[in-house]
Protein backbone atom coordinates (compact mmCIF):
# COMPACT_ATOMS: atom_id res chain seq x y z
CA UNK A 1 0.00 0.00 0.00
CA UNK A 2 2.90 2.25 0.72
CA UNK A 3 6.82 2.05 1.12
CA UNK A 4 6.27 1.39 4.96
CA UNK A 5 4.22 -1.58 4.52
CA UNK A 6 6.13 -4.47 6.15
CA UNK A 7 6.21 -7.58 4.13
CA UNK A 8 6.28 -11.15 5.69
CA UNK A 9 6.23 -14.87 5.57
CA UNK A 10 4.52 -17.14 8.28
CA UNK A 11 3.34 -20.48 8.92
CA UNK A 12 -0.03 -21.72 7.62
CA UNK A 13 -1.53 -25.08 7.33
CA UNK A 14 -0.80 -25.45 4.08
CA UNK A 15 2.53 -24.06 4.39
CA UNK A 16 3.24 -20.02 4.01
CA UNK A 17 1.31 -16.99 3.95
CA UNK A 18 2.46 -13.88 2.41
CA UNK A 19 0.92 -11.31 4.54
CA UNK A 20 1.47 -7.27 4.36
CA UNK A 21 1.38 -5.05 7.27
CA UNK A 22 0.18 -1.17 7.40
CA UNK A 23 0.34 0.54 10.40
CA UNK A 24 -0.81 3.87 11.44
CA UNK A 25 2.08 7.12 12.10
CA UNK A 26 -0.51 7.64 14.76
CA UNK A 27 -2.14 4.91 16.83
CA UNK A 28 -5.00 5.21 18.69
CA UNK A 29 -6.21 4.33 22.24
CA UNK A 30 -9.26 1.63 21.89
CA UNK A 31 -7.78 0.74 18.15
CA UNK A 32 -5.76 -2.80 17.22
CA UNK A 33 -5.56 -5.00 14.19
CA UNK A 34 -7.82 -5.08 11.45
CA UNK A 35 -7.10 -8.11 9.41
CA UNK A 36 -8.45 -8.03 5.55
CA UNK A 37 -9.43 -10.76 3.25
CA UNK A 38 -8.98 -10.44 -0.65
CA UNK A 39 -11.39 -11.54 -3.72
CA UNK A 40 -11.22 -14.82 -5.04
CA UNK A 41 -7.73 -16.51 -5.62
CA UNK A 42 -8.96 -18.36 -8.97
CA UNK A 43 -10.36 -15.13 -10.73
CA UNK A 44 -7.08 -12.38 -9.85
CA UNK A 45 -7.74 -11.55 -6.01
CA UNK A 46 -4.67 -10.75 -3.88
CA UNK A 47 -4.09 -8.66 -1.24
CA UNK A 48 -3.32 -5.97 -3.41
CA UNK A 49 -6.78 -5.66 -4.79
CA UNK A 50 -7.87 -2.53 -4.82
CA UNK A 51 -10.89 -2.79 -2.74
CA UNK A 52 -8.60 -4.43 -0.18
CA UNK A 53 -6.01 -2.02 -0.36
CA UNK A 54 -8.81 0.51 0.53
CA UNK A 55 -10.40 -0.93 3.44
CA UNK A 56 -6.45 -1.39 5.04
CA UNK A 57 -6.32 2.48 4.00
CA UNK A 58 -9.20 2.93 5.74
CA UNK A 59 -8.72 1.21 8.92
CA UNK A 60 -5.08 2.71 9.28
CA UNK A 61 -6.39 6.19 9.40
CA UNK A 62 -8.63 5.39 12.01
CA UNK A 63 -5.59 4.52 13.72
CA UNK A 64 -5.48 0.75 13.53
CA UNK A 65 -2.75 -1.37 11.76
CA UNK A 66 -4.27 -3.31 9.05
CA UNK A 67 -3.41 -6.49 7.79
CA UNK A 68 -3.66 -7.83 4.29
CA UNK A 69 -2.34 -11.70 3.52
CA UNK A 70 -2.75 -14.19 0.23
CA UNK A 71 -5.10 -17.02 0.74
CA UNK A 72 -3.06 -20.69 -0.19
CA UNK A 73 -2.16 -20.51 -3.75
CA UNK A 74 -1.67 -17.03 -4.25
CA UNK A 75 1.50 -14.65 -4.91
CA UNK A 76 4.25 -16.11 -2.15
CA UNK A 77 1.44 -18.60 -0.63
CA UNK A 78 1.58 -22.16 -0.83
CA UNK A 79 -1.15 -24.45 -1.21
CA UNK A 80 -3.91 -24.70 -3.39
CA UNK A 81 -7.24 -23.05 -3.56
CA UNK A 82 -9.60 -24.93 -1.34
CA UNK A 83 -13.35 -23.25 -1.97
CA UNK A 84 -13.16 -21.45 1.42
CA UNK A 85 -12.97 -24.01 3.73
CA UNK A 86 -8.55 -23.85 3.92
CA UNK A 87 -8.96 -20.29 3.57
CA UNK A 88 -10.80 -19.99 6.60
CA UNK A 89 -8.00 -21.61 8.18
CA UNK A 90 -5.78 -19.25 6.08
CA UNK A 91 -7.59 -16.62 7.99
CA UNK A 92 -7.40 -18.34 11.13
CA UNK A 93 -3.90 -18.74 11.06
CA UNK A 94 -2.65 -14.93 9.86
CA UNK A 95 -4.96 -14.10 12.91
CA UNK A 96 -3.45 -16.16 15.66
CA UNK A 97 -0.05 -14.42 14.05
CA UNK A 98 -1.22 -11.04 14.55
CA UNK A 99 -3.91 -10.55 16.43
CA UNK A 100 -4.35 -12.62 20.07
CA UNK A 101 -5.43 -10.29 21.82
CA UNK A 102 -6.83 -6.74 21.71
CA UNK A 103 -9.29 -5.17 19.66
CA UNK A 104 -10.20 -7.03 16.20
CA UNK A 105 -11.63 -5.67 13.34
CA UNK A 106 -12.48 -7.66 10.09
CA UNK A 107 -13.04 -7.14 6.90
CA UNK A 108 -13.19 -8.43 3.40
CA UNK A 109 -14.28 -8.29 -0.11
CA UNK A 110 -16.86 -10.71 -2.11
CA UNK A 111 -14.84 -14.03 -2.05
CA UNK A 112 -13.45 -12.31 1.42
CA UNK A 113 -16.11 -11.37 2.77
CA UNK A 114 -17.50 -14.94 2.49
CA UNK A 115 -14.14 -16.33 4.65
CA UNK A 116 -14.45 -13.02 6.72
CA UNK A 117 -18.24 -14.23 7.63
CA UNK A 118 -17.01 -17.88 8.38
CA UNK A 119 -14.59 -16.59 10.21
CA UNK A 120 -17.08 -14.04 12.43
CA UNK A 121 -19.50 -17.34 12.82
CA UNK A 122 -16.16 -19.20 13.99
CA UNK A 123 -14.71 -16.64 16.42
CA UNK A 124 -18.07 -15.04 17.69
CA UNK A 125 -18.22 -17.56 20.94
CA UNK A 126 -14.61 -16.67 21.84
CA UNK A 127 -13.65 -13.32 21.00
CA UNK A 128 -15.08 -10.01 21.17
CA UNK A 129 -15.16 -8.30 17.70
CA UNK A 130 -15.02 -4.78 17.48
CA UNK A 131 -16.62 -4.45 13.97
CA UNK A 132 -17.24 -6.50 10.88
CA UNK A 133 -17.29 -5.26 7.37
CA UNK A 134 -18.23 -6.97 4.19
CA UNK A 135 -18.06 -5.46 0.84
CA UNK A 136 -19.75 -7.01 -2.30
CA UNK A 137 -20.25 -10.43 -0.04
CA UNK A 138 -20.51 -13.27 -2.35
CA UNK A 139 -23.67 -14.49 -1.68
CA UNK A 140 -24.13 -15.75 -4.68
CA UNK A 141 -21.53 -17.91 -5.45
CA UNK A 142 -21.28 -19.24 -1.52
CA UNK A 143 -23.60 -20.33 1.35
CA UNK A 144 -22.82 -16.93 3.31
CA UNK A 145 -23.47 -17.68 6.69
CA UNK A 146 -25.96 -15.37 8.60
CA UNK A 147 -24.64 -12.64 10.86
CA UNK A 148 -25.56 -13.27 14.36
CA UNK A 149 -27.80 -10.19 15.60
CA UNK A 150 -25.82 -9.21 18.63
CA UNK A 151 -23.40 -8.04 16.29
CA UNK A 152 -25.74 -6.51 13.42
CA UNK A 153 -24.76 -2.88 15.20
CA UNK A 154 -21.19 -3.46 14.24
CA UNK A 155 -21.58 -4.82 11.22
CA UNK A 156 -21.23 -2.96 7.79
CA UNK A 157 -22.64 -4.82 4.71
CA UNK A 158 -21.60 -2.29 1.73
CA UNK A 159 -22.85 -3.64 -2.41
CA UNK A 160 -22.84 -1.97 -5.91
CA UNK A 161 -26.54 -0.95 -7.37
CA UNK A 162 -24.93 -2.64 -10.30
CA UNK A 163 -22.45 -5.23 -9.48
CA UNK A 164 -22.51 -7.70 -11.87
CA UNK A 165 -20.19 -10.53 -10.23
CA UNK A 166 -22.59 -10.84 -7.04
CA UNK A 167 -26.44 -9.84 -8.00
CA UNK A 168 -27.87 -7.49 -5.43
CA UNK A 169 -30.65 -9.63 -5.09
CA UNK A 170 -28.61 -12.45 -3.80
CA UNK A 171 -27.51 -9.73 -0.83
CA UNK A 172 -30.55 -8.62 -0.17
CA UNK A 173 -32.19 -12.57 0.13
CA UNK A 174 -29.24 -13.15 2.16
CA UNK A 175 -30.01 -10.02 4.80
CA UNK A 176 -33.84 -10.38 4.98
CA UNK A 177 -34.48 -12.94 6.72
CA UNK A 178 -31.74 -11.17 9.47
CA UNK A 179 -34.21 -8.09 8.81
CA UNK A 180 -30.47 -6.62 8.52
CA UNK A 181 -29.80 -4.00 6.44
CA UNK A 182 -27.86 -3.00 3.25
CA UNK A 183 -26.20 -0.07 2.35
CA UNK A 184 -26.28 0.24 -1.44
CA UNK A 185 -24.50 2.38 -3.43
CA UNK A 186 -26.40 3.43 -6.77
CA UNK A 187 -24.48 2.74 -9.77
CA UNK A 188 -21.70 1.51 -8.86
CA UNK A 189 -20.05 -2.35 -10.03
CA UNK A 190 -18.81 -4.60 -8.14
CA UNK A 191 -14.77 -3.32 -7.71
CA UNK A 192 -16.15 0.53 -7.29
CA UNK A 193 -14.16 1.85 -9.93
CA UNK A 194 -14.27 5.38 -8.87
CA UNK A 195 -16.03 5.53 -6.27
CA UNK A 196 -13.46 3.58 -4.16
CA UNK A 197 -12.98 7.19 -1.95
CA UNK A 198 -16.71 6.79 -0.97
CA UNK A 199 -15.78 3.32 -0.11
CA UNK A 200 -13.17 4.55 2.46
CA UNK A 201 -15.78 7.64 3.48
CA UNK A 202 -18.46 4.40 4.68
CA UNK A 203 -16.09 2.11 6.13
CA UNK A 204 -14.57 4.97 8.43
CA UNK A 205 -17.84 6.41 9.00
CA UNK A 206 -19.09 2.84 10.63
CA UNK A 207 -15.24 2.24 12.53
CA UNK A 208 -16.40 5.65 14.39
CA UNK A 209 -19.63 4.89 15.26
CA UNK A 210 -18.85 1.05 16.52
CA UNK A 211 -16.29 3.09 18.56
CA UNK A 212 -19.05 4.62 20.24
CA UNK A 213 -21.10 2.00 20.57
CA UNK A 214 -20.73 0.00 24.11
CA UNK A 215 -19.38 -3.00 24.62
Amino acid sequence: MNAQTQSLLIPGPAGVLEVAVDRPAQPREGAGVALIAHPHPLFGGTLNNKVVQTLARAHVQQGWTAVRFNFRGVGQSAGTYDEGKGELEDLLAVLGHAATEGPLALAGFSFGAFVTACAVERLRPVRRLHSVILVGPAASRFALPPLAEELHERSLVIHGEQDDTVALSAVMDWARPQSFPVTVVPGVEHFFHGRLPLLRTLVQRHLRACDATPA
